[in-house]
């Protein structure tokens, strides 16, 4: 950590220049003696990516930004004000404590909070970081999570877990022992140090494998941000042993959408062909698997059993997109090309044969306008189109 990066001049030169392109700074070199153009470089880019998701840090002053990775990777604000309130207690350690954003939120919720890093300059930022804050109610330790918790006597009401992707692992994670630390060997170990534990893993890991891995799931938390899942969250609690609850969170700039329900609750759909309305419901519940459970808590029809698409005679106030049908149409490309050619729309496919692209492509369409193309398969198993505005 250079302390020379928080100088007045260096600060304003920083903020001043957050729209440049950082190129010219690096062949240009520092005007800053003791501050190289690599770390003016890497100052300005973690701050810019802050300004929308870090507005507290962004907004503050003498903030120290570490590698942009690290912003990256971090949880935004939105999310972790949200999981701050999944959990109570007077403590609680985050093991694997990164920037530090969601640790901070804790610190509004819980009277002390352990914030463990093995990054030891990381965490020296972090603990800057925090006394510009005020955020007096926070230790930070530069050592290994786990490592903190098998040395301490000290007990804890929850322990916060966001394990890592594992160097060796390339492409997509799907599966918990894909990450690190491998949370299922451990909850034993955790359960003898704090009674909740809360878990986030990345949105692309499947639910039900997830599951599978751990034990005690209380509760499954989807967490989208303007319709983009952002995070799963398992809250795990010492011998919890009924159902586990899934909840699905969309936070919007106006409103919140919840959607919860049982676990496996064994529930059917109605089915129907398009009505008055379509439904698509938001990304969170789509994460959720709850095709059924939305279908009758809202009572709308299901297009078909894989289609994941809604519809009912009346317009219904639904967790998602909501359109009025203007038409319907047999999937047949020589007529729709015929009608929409050099036109605009947006398209959207629901369990149906062909992509996006392809369509575009073979109608001759282009993105935008105020029409919206749902390509999908309904009940009877018939290609269709349909032709909606939205409401």
């Amino acid at each position: 950590m250079n302390l020379a990066i928080l100088k007045p001049e260096i600060q304003e030169f920083i903020s001043k220049n957050l729209k440049i392109e950082i190129t010219k700074i690096i062949l240009k070199g520092s005007p800053f003696e003791d501050i190289e153009s690599k770390e003016l470089a890497n100052q300005i880019l973690a701050k810019k990516k802050s300004e929308k998701k870090l507005p507290t840090w962004f907004s503050s002053k003498n903030i120290y930004y570490p590698n942009k990775i690290s912003i990256e990777q971090t949880s935004s604000e939105i999310t972790a004000a949200f999981k701050s309130k999944l959990v109570t207690g007077k403590s609680i350690i985050d093991i694997t404590g990164g920037f530090g954003v969601d640790s901070f939120y804790f610190s509004k919720q819980f009277k002390k909070v352990i914030h463990c890093e093995i990054n030891s300059e990381l965490s020296t930022i972090v603990k800057h970081n925090y006394q510009q804050l005020n955020a007096k109610n926070i230790e930070t330790y530069a050592i290994n999570g786990f490592d903190f918790l098998k040395e301490t006597n000290d007990t804890f009401d929850c322990i916060y877990v966001d394990p890592s992707r594992r160097s060796d692992v390339k492409g997509k994670v799907f599966l918990l022992k894909d990450c690190l630390p491998y949370i299922p060997p451990k909850i034993d170990f955790f359960f003898t140090k704090a009674n909740q534990i809360l878990i986030k893993v990345s949105p692309i890991l499947d639910i039900t494998n997830t599951i599978n891995e751990l034990k005690n799931v209380k509760s499954v938390h989807i967490v989208a941000v303007h319709n983009e899942v952002k995070e799963l969250l398992f809250l795990l609690e010492k011998n919890y042993a009924e159902s586990t609850n899934i909840i699905a969170v969309n936070i919007g700039k106006s409103k919140t959408d919840e959607f919860s329900f049982e676990y496996q609750s064994k529930e059917s759909s109605n089915f129907s062909e398009p009505l008055s309305y379509l439904y698509e419901p938001n990304s969170a519940i789509l994460k959720s698997g709850g095709f059924h459970q939305i279908s009758n808590k809202f009572n709308v029809y299901k297009l078909e059993e894989h289609s994941h698409l809604y519809t009912s005679e009346n317009f219904i106030d639904f967790p998602g997109r909501a359109f009025k049908i203007v038409d319907i149409l047999s999937y047949d490309k020589k007529k729709l090309k015929k009608r929409f050619s050099k036109s605009k729309a947006n398209i959207t496919t629901r369990n149906f044969p062909k992509t996006v692209a392809q369509i575009r492509k073979e109608i001759n369409i282009n993105d935008g306008g105020t029409d919206y193309l749902f390509f999908t398969t309904t009940a009877n198993k018939n290609l269709k189109v349909i032709i909606c505005q939205k409401c």
